[in-house]
């Protein structure tokens, strides 16, 4: 069937030039990216009621929103939090789910729900997050000159626009922004000096700054619009508001109130290396390329802006994610070179000649770049995880064209001519070439079928290895033949290296021959050695830790804090200021953020970006420990420190423990603080910290309603005074300069620095007369907790925590599940959230999918060679050389995470070839020339011991670059490397000695066939 190529050597050339004409086409078309497109969306539901509790926010806002949006299609689980004033309920979509779909139908629930929803909320925001939950980066906007709210409108009306115009821009978003409002500070004291209650100011704001829809006049022939001035538009008409009158005498807003253009909310507050600024983060779209993406924004529209820019004003990029991804795939780029060329090595160290070298280094480029085709046709893009099988497709793909060269080369050294040589060797080493390039294959297809985040990520990698497999092994049998013919020599005086290697492995193969022979005289004493190996499995498995996947270096280290409940942006800022001193005292540390009041008052988030990976010495993980030391000595804020989670579509700590019940929150709280005491016990954490904490205090303003009644105040009034008075909700908007801002009254500072204070407002009674309402309350206090969260509409307590160094996140939960299951009574429940849900989730999911992988090679085995004995001889080196890869797990070297559990599945297909090589050789022996199946397997196995040897050379050591790797990325290419080249080392000695003693136990008896009579017919 390839004897043409061998004929034709055109024809096979030209094979080859069009796999790589057309995958050098398809290689430029490919998008780059850090990871397989993958859509995780989260939708988030904000719906503001300014002054009210968090016990009526849960109750009348975030109770029925959540039961509403529960049931919208594709969403995984639902987290609430019910602050003072504010709801935010997430709903987070389940993976690769349509987030448009998903978008539709929370719209739709919640707006089923919205009548019922108190009056005077603010209608809820609805915004889709798909992608990242962080930025691709941050732009920070500072000034001297400035004030923060000017920063704010230039920032939303200027800057905002140009970078969503960028292509792949999803939305540039403002954090620590103060947008312009129209400030009403009220002085409760001159109020009740005119008689004035806080319903007569609000109904004069509402009632004298209207916007109206004046619509036109239209005569006989035109046309003319019609414009009202029945709004306000300036702090001097504001202050000149009449809000009373008595005869000629007016009470003018001015009279009673401070009016000014102020912030409508100065709640967060951010800084880029100690400097105030504002952030706006740029978020990509999931089909674009972050690369390419803040490439434009750095080198094209950040300039633009920056050059008109007001004096005074400074714009930088405070935080690049991109840097990591450009960084870590460089370095892959860099690591297929070095493969590329350590497999060149080894290839000659075993060949001895050049022109031998040349025939199987062909394939790697024709290899890496012919399975691009195959890539842009199915929607593939150049990732983190394509390039990994690429680097580990260079050991394989030049196998198959060492097998065919060897077997050629074989043929020559015994004196054929070339092309008959070729011919020959073709012949005979087709079937086993076939047989282990759709062996390598099949085995991947279990991982380009699977679900969830495991199969999202590494069906790309599947797929790519296995094209290249493909695409190898169709060279190895049309070009490399053709190649061997017009390349190969026989040299009759061969002297110097070549004959040094020949010797070499002639000696090698010699020794080898006697071992063997040896082993197969004492069978039981193998197969007893074997049985132990096999044995070790489980408590190998048990040993070994493990993880989602493993922390990588990406150039950033996140903390989050948290002041005292009660603290506010003033407070917040001083101990920011602390934390960022603290983290500047590293040289590793070239800029850092923070962003105070990010998720309530009391919180704040932030990063240290670091130095270039070579400008420091110490990894990001070492870092980490050391942040947390220092930031501990922090009085004022408890903070975290962590890494960016290593795997996309999550965010915070690694370790999020859930607990639900419908328990209230006090004994939530008891199970809370009993778990995280055990789990501080242990020492396996280096910070852990649950989100459910009594501190936050309230004052109970407690009405006397019989007094309130016989003075005609209503519950209402009094309601509507405290919000008007302190609740700092919007009445109308104002418009200026073509942009709406919001009109808040509230009560000016000084008079809301005690609780006391609140007795001095005064509200109407039926008979007019301004009570105030001391006469008609007491005040209380009580403490409440910080926010009431909840996790699938259950009452919940989330435990954060970040694992010591050397404690893996599956160490991490067992611990917390242990404790879970010792301490909560009936009626409590644990789940997961973040990345431990992440693991949970897809932690046995490879497992499962090694097992169908070993079953799919068994059968196209067993479909190969026409029985069910000779693949289970071919596999037996499956379980020996899996134990081989999990010795350096469990002495600590690395974890199972989904990178191992890929490498061990990768190792099923590798270590499987070596089998085939040595059965088809015996198979071909017993039926063709009559040996028993000990002679069989003992001649096979001294004929392709080199082909073996060099197989499994240019594999380690095509590895050991990413065994050595560091830098970006570097976690995950040691994690995938260590299982193949610790498996391939041991499971070939073991195929090399194990192997042929079971082929004489198992492998089936073949005799020559007799021919049959004609007469017989």
């Amino acid at each position: 069937m390839f004897d043409i190529f061998i004929k034709r050597p055109v024809l096979a050339s030209v094979v080859s030039l069009l796999i790589l004409f057309v995958g050098f086409r398809a290689l430029s078309s490919l998008p780059v990216r850090q990871y397989p497109e993958m859509t995780n969306t989260v939708i988030t539901i904000t719906t503001t009621f300014p002054g009210a509790d968090a016990d009526l926010i849960q109750g009348f806002v975030t109770q029925p929103l959540q039961k509403a949006v529960a049931t919208a299609e594709g969403i995984d689980y639902l987290t609430s939090k019910s602050l003072q004033g504010i709801s935010v309920i997430k709903a987070y979509v389940r993976l690769n789910e349509d987030p448009e779909t998903a978008m539709t139908e929370v719209l739709s629930k919640a707006n089923e729900v919205r009548a019922v929803l108190p009056r005077g909320i603010n209608d809820p925001v609805i915004k889709k997050e798909t992608g990242q939950s962080f930025a691709s980066a941050y732009l920070a906007f500072s000034s001297d000159r400035l004030s923060q709210q000017q920063i704010t409108d230039y920032v939303m009306r200027v800057i905002q626009p140009k970078l969503a115009a960028v292509p792949g821009v999803a939305n540039p978003e403002v954090f620590g922004g103060q947008k312009f409002s129209m400030r009403v500070w009220i002085d409760p004291e001159k109020m009740a000096q005119f008689d004035l209650s806080a319903d007569d100011l609000k109904t004069a704001l509402t009632s004298n700054n209207f916007t109206s829809a004046s619509g036109s006049t239209k005569g006989a022939f035109d046309v003319v619009n019609t414009q009202a001035s029945t709004d306000l538009k300036s702090v001097a008409e504001f202050q000149q508001l009449v809000i009373k009158h008595s005869g000629a005498k007016l009470v003018r807003l001015g009279d009673v109130a401070d009016v000014k253009l102020g912030p409508e909310n100065d709640d967060m507050s951010v800084f880029a290396s100690g400097d105030r600024a504002i952030f706006v983060g740029i978020y990509t779209t999931p089909e674009a390329n972050p690369l390419s993406v803040i490439r434009q924004v750095r080198e094209d529209t950040l300039p633009a802006i920056q050059a008109q820019l007001p004096p005074g004003l400074i714009a930088k990029v405070a935080y690049d994610s991109t840097l990591f991804i450009q960084a870590a795939i460089d370095e892959v780029a860099k690591t297929i070179l070095e493969a590329a060329l350590i497999v060149m090595v080894v290839i000659f160290f075993f060949m001895g000649s050049l022109r031998s070298v040349a025939i199987p280094v062909v394939t790697v480029p024709l290899s890496l770049v012919g399975v691009a085709t195959l890539l842009l046709a199915l929607g593939f893009s150049i990732n983190l995880l394509t390039l990994l099988a690429m680097v580990l497709a260079i050991g394989l793909v030049v196998d198959d064209a060492i097998v065919v060269v060897e077997n050629i080369h074989r043929h020559i050294e015994e004196g054929h001519p070339p092309v008959r040589a070729a011919l020959m060797g073709t012949r005979e080493i087709a079937g086993p070439v076939i047989a282990m390039t759709v062996t390598l294959a099949a085995v991947y297809a279990p991982i380009a079928f699977m679900g969830g985040l495991t199969g999202s990520l590494f069906k790309e990698f599947a797929l790519t290895l296995a094209g290249s497999v493909v695409v190898s092994g169709i060279i190895a049998l049309t070009l490399s033949p053709m190649m061997c013919s017009l390349i190969l020599r026989h040299d009759d005086d061969k002297s110097g290296l070549p004959a040094l290697i020949d010797r070499t492995f002639e000696r090698v193969r010699a020794r080898y021959e006697i071992w063997l022979a040896a082993s197969l005289a004492d069978r039981p004493t193998t197969l007893g050695f074997a049985l132990i190996v096999l044995a070790s499995l489980p408590f190998l498995f048990l040993a070994v830790p493990t993880e989602l996947a493993p922390e990588e270096d990406q150039g950033v280290v996140f903390t989050a804090y948290s002041g005292p409940a009660s603290a506010n942006t003033e407070f917040m800022d001083v101990f920011a200021h602390q934390v960022e001193g603290k983290l500047h005292t590293f040289p590793e540390v070239r800029d850092t953020f923070l962003i105070n009041g990010m998720g309530g008052i009391n919180q704040g988030f932030g990063g240290a970006v670091l130095t270039g990976w070579d400008q420091r010495k110490r990894a990001a993980k070492e870092l980490t420990a050391a942040f947390q030391m220092s930031l501990n000595a922090v009085s004022g804020v408890k903070a975290s420190v962590f890494p960016p989670p290593p795997l996309p579509g999550v965010d915070g700590l690694p370790v999020q423990f859930v607990i639900s019940s419908t328990a209230d929150y006090r004994q939530l709280l008891e199970m809370e603080s009993e778990i995280i005491t055990r789990a501080q016990q242990s020492g396996m954490f280096a910070f852990i910290d649950g989100d459910l904490k009594f501190q936050s205090p309230q004052t109970k303003v407690n009405i006397d309603r019989d007094k309130a009644a016989a003075y005609g105040v209503s519950m209402q009034q009094i309601g509507d005074a405290f919000a008007t008075m302190t609740g700092g909700n919007y009445v109308n908007l104002i418009n200026l300069q073509g942009r709406s801002y919001q009109v808040i009254p509230q009560v000016s500072r000084e008079f809301r620095l005690e609780p006391a204070n609140l007795g001095r407002f005064h509200v109407r009674s039926t008979n007019g007369a301004s009570i105030p309402l001391s006469s008609l309350v007491t005040l209380g206090s009580e403490v409440r907790p910080e926010s009431l969260n909840q996790f699938n509409q259950l009452n919940s307590v989330t435990i954060q925590a970040f694992p010591m160094p050397g404690v893996t996140l599956g160490q991490a939960l067992d611990l917390l599940r242990d404790s879970a299951a010792a301490i909560l009574p009936q009626g409590y429940s644990v789940d997961y959230a973040g990345q431990s849900r992440q693991y949970m989730q897809e932690g046995n999911a490879l497992m499962l999918t090694f097992v169908f992988a070993l079953v799919i090679i068994f059968l196209v085995l067993a479909a190969q060679f026409e029985s069910f004995r000779d693949p289970l001889v071919i596999m037996v080196s499956v379980p020996l050389s899996i134990c081989g890869a999990l010795i350096p797990l469990a002495l600590g070297v690395a974890s199972m995470n989904i990178y191992t559990q890929v490498g061990l599945v990768t190792l099923i297909g590798l270590i499987t070839k070596h089998g085939i090589l040595i059965c088809e050789v015996a198979r071909e022996q017993q039926a063709h020339h009559g040996l028993s199946r000990t002679e069989a397997v003992k001649m096979a196995a001294g004929l392709r011991l080199r082909p073996i040897l060099m197989t499994t050379a240019a594999m380690v050591t095509g590895l050991l670059p990413l065994l050595f790797a560091s830098g970006a990325g570097a976690a995950s290419r040691f994690s995938i490397a260590v299982v193949i080249v610790a498996g391939m080392t041991i499971g070939t000695l073991f195929t090399l000695f194990v192997l042929p003693v079971i082929y004489t136990f198992i492998a089936s008896e073949r005799r020559q066939p007799v021919a049959v009579p004609a007469a017989a017919e």
